[in-house]
């Protein structure tokens, strides 16, 4: 076979291999078996899809489970809106993530860590002669590592985010940060010194970096063009994260689409940040990305969280969301448009009543595009900007990172049933097809429970929802014992989607049946719905929860009361310690995962206070009636059920002091317990290997009190 033979033969198995790849060729003939933990890990997750300019191509990023790095290995890959053509486009043990077209639409810059640290590189993808992995080459090459990635409309300009220490001199703020770096890891000493601000946020202790946004202009053509040096836009606000920590990203930055200027968020709390641990007063600030003059606050007015900020097609209009209450963290993200040669704002849709998750423009400007929870669902809206109106373009489902592609809208789509794919629509919601199957294969080859929601009446009369799940393999007649899963937040919801951490199918599959509830507090049902738990974590939600309980056993007859257990994590594990003391004969065992056992420890060991301090009603010190009203520990004398406590040494939002002593005041009363500690984990459980471990523990905690004929008293 000569050289170009295999050429032309690589070019006809190549879409073959890539479905392969996928799991996207139809099934082997197998039999179906219940869905596993393992099961679910090996599902690969596709994520951040880019539309070309063009519309017709979609850039995207596939997570796949490494278990033997105990790891994530993510890949580029690139689809048809149409479905056609999928292309994986790296492969490698290196991170490739965050593809962003080059505005010719003929290639893609990416962050990469093949060079050894975290750097933007660009591929060509599309063309004459489009480009392969060994086409890509390097565009920077700093000493820090690079995050969040967006190009400029104009493509002139990269805006990315690094960690530098904000009290280097401004002209040489990388190369200092890193001489900082070198020398304390080479120092005597791992002393750390503060003043104030957060002492550590999530799972890091501070070392005095902040996140800082700079822009770097790119010299020569979008084939061969490198990144100038980059400029500090966000160094005026030197205290201030750009994006914020731990969750913030380029959704908080957008470039003017005549590519001068760029809009970003940030909050800025007392000298030093010193506030910053009970504030949530994030404003937008614009500023030119030559940086020759300092950001102006567009937003300073409101002293809540200001955010997400988005360019209309003409440059005009500056879309952004906007809460209205300071030290909320879960209020209504309401809908902003700001004309900017006037400064006046108008919110749209304002009798609306759910909560933005982002917007976007259609072509015109004429229609805003949205995302919100709503009763039990994540569906995608299309909202008219001068009237309001609004209209549901995707209703079933969790909906995820929505984009314009032409005259289409692509976007993510799982369900508790499927993990994400993904899908496009006409923009009036026709013609809706899905444009990748990458785990097709997978779940044909598994039996999955049946989901169905459901809704009875709750504290104060209000109705409430929530959803059921058949075991898999479900048989008419027989009885199912119950696996009471209570969501976290507090303000969050299980809805229908497909969950990598607490996902229903893992329990139907063990042979459970699973029942939720969205309890008073939870988001998707209205703004006083998810108020109504504040100040009353142990109130309403745990009226909802007994009524929402009763009502699916009398609605479902196979499910079996009598052997029933009750599993929660963060807010759902501070439910399961307080249902422990006040309802205390209800359930076999219990499972709580990072609960709050004791609320004054909780208040003055957390670090985000903005939120104890609107759940509970102020600083302890002011109202330290409104924290033991809802304390588990004042009831541990009514403790009676077995239960696994889990907890991780990296979790700063519910510090594990609180697992430890939940698990000390479970011995002491000689209530059987067990006590699943991750050292190396934060307040998830992320790594592949830990991950099944948690999972093997709590259903087999689950099987003994359940299923096993001694534990029946």
């Amino acid at each position: 076979m000569t050289q170009d033979d295999q050429e032309d033969l690589m070019r006809t198995i190549a879409p073959v291999l890539a479905l392969a790849l996928a799991g996207a060729l139809p099934a082997a003939a197998q039999q179906p078996h219940p869905f596993t933990p393992r099961d679910l890990h090996e599902m690969q997750r596709l994520s951040d899809p880019q539309p070309s300019p063009d519309g017709r191509h979609v850039a995207f990023v596939v997570r796949t489970t490494d278990f033997a790095a105990n790891k994530g290995r993510n890949d580029l890959w690139l689809v048809g809106t149409d479905g056609g053509g999928l292309t994986r486009l790296t492969a490698n043990d290196a991170a490739d993530t965050t593809p962003r077209w080059t505005p010719d639409g003929k290639g893609l810059y990416f962050l990469s860590t093949r060079s050894g640290s975290s750097q933007v590189w660009r591929l060509p993808v599309l063309g004459t002669e489009p480009g392969t992995e060994k086409d890509a080459v390097q565009v920077t090459d700093l000493p820090l590592d690079v995050s969040n990635l967006l190009v400029s409309p104009d493509g002139s300009h990269l805006a990315f985010s690094l960690e530098v220490f904000p009290d280097c001199a401004a002209s040489s703020i990388i190369a200092c940060t890193k001489e900082r770096l070198d020398a304390k890891e080479k120092g005597k000493t791992s002393a750390q010194l503060y003043d104030g601000g957060f002492v550590r946020h999530w799972d890091a202790w501070s070392d005095g970096r902040r996140n800082h946004l700079f822009v770097a202009a790119l010299a020569g053509t979008a084939a061969d063009g490198k990144a100038g040096a980059p400029v500090d836009l966000s160094r005026p606000l030197s205290d201030a994260d750009v994006p914020s920590r731990p969750f913030g990203g380029a959704e908080e930055w957008a470039f003017s689409p005549d590519g001068k200027s760029i809009v970003f968020a940030a909050r800025l709390a007392g000298e030093k940040n010193r506030e910053e641990p009970w504030s949530t007063n994030f404003d937008l600030y614009e500023v030119p990305v030559d940086g020759s003059r300092e950001p102006r606050n567009l937003t300073a007015a409101n002293l809540a969280w200001d955010t997400q900020p988005v360019f209309s097609p003409d440059g005009k209009t500056l879309a952004y969301l906007r809460m209205k209450r300071p030290g909320f963290e879960a209020d209504r993200f309401w809908i902003v448009l700001r004309d900017l040669a006037t400064g006046k704002e108008r919110e749209v849709a304002g009798d609306w009543d759910r909560s933005s998750e982002g917007v976007f423009f259609s072509p015109d400007g004429r229609t805003l595009y949205t995302i919100a929870g709503d009763t039990g669902q994540t569906p995608l809206f299309a909202i008219d900007a001068a009237s309001g109106k609004v209209t549901r373009l995707v209703a079933e489902g969790h909906v995820h990172s929505a984009a314009l592609a032409g005259d289409r809208i692509v976007f993510g789509l799982d369900t508790l049933r499927a993990p994400v794919d993904l899908y496009s629509i006409k923009t009036d919601g026709s013609d809706r097809r899905q444009i990748t199957s990458f785990n097709r294969e997978r779940l044909a080859a598994i039996r999955f429970g049946e989901p169905e929601q459901f809704h009875f009446e709750g504290a104060g009369g209000d109705t409430v929802y929530g959803w059921v799940v058949k075991p898999a393999g479900f048989e008419a007649g027989k009885k199912y014992p119950i696996a009471f899963l209570i969501h976290g937040g507090p303000q969050g919801s299980f809805n229908n989607e497909f969950h990598y951490r607490w996902n229903p199918q893992v329990y139907a599959g063990a042979g459970y049946a699973v029942v939720t509830i969205d309890f008073h507090g939870s988001t998707g049902y209205g703004q006083a719905f998810t108020d109504a738990i504040s100040k009353d974590w142990g109130g309403k939600p745990l009226v909802d929860l007994q009524k929402g309980l009763a009502a699916a056993i009398e609605r479902y007859p196979w499910m079996d009361g009598d052997r029933a257990a009750a599993l929660g994590a963060s807010y759902g594990g501070f439910m399961t310690n307080w249902i422990a003391g006040h309802w205390p004969d209800r359930f076999r065992c219990l499972v709580t995962h990072d609960g709050v056992f004791d609320q004054r420890m909780m208040y003055y060991g957390t670090e985000e206070l903005w939120f104890p301090e609107w759940e509970q009603g102020g600083p302890y010190w002011t109202n330290p009636e409104g924290y033991e009203r809802n304390n588990p520990i004042l009831a541990v004398d009514q403790w009676k059920t077995p239960m696994l406590v889990v907890h991780s040494g990296l979790d700063y939002r519910i510090p594990d002091n609180q697992g430890y002593a939940t698990f000390n005041a479970l011995q002491r009363r000689g209530i059987p317990s067990r006590f699943l500690y991750f050292p190396d984990e934060n307040h998830w459980v992320l790594k592949p290997g830990n991950a099944l471990r948690w999972h093997e523990v709590v259903l087999d905690w689950l099987d003994r009190w359940l299923k096993q004929p001694q534990a029946a008293k």
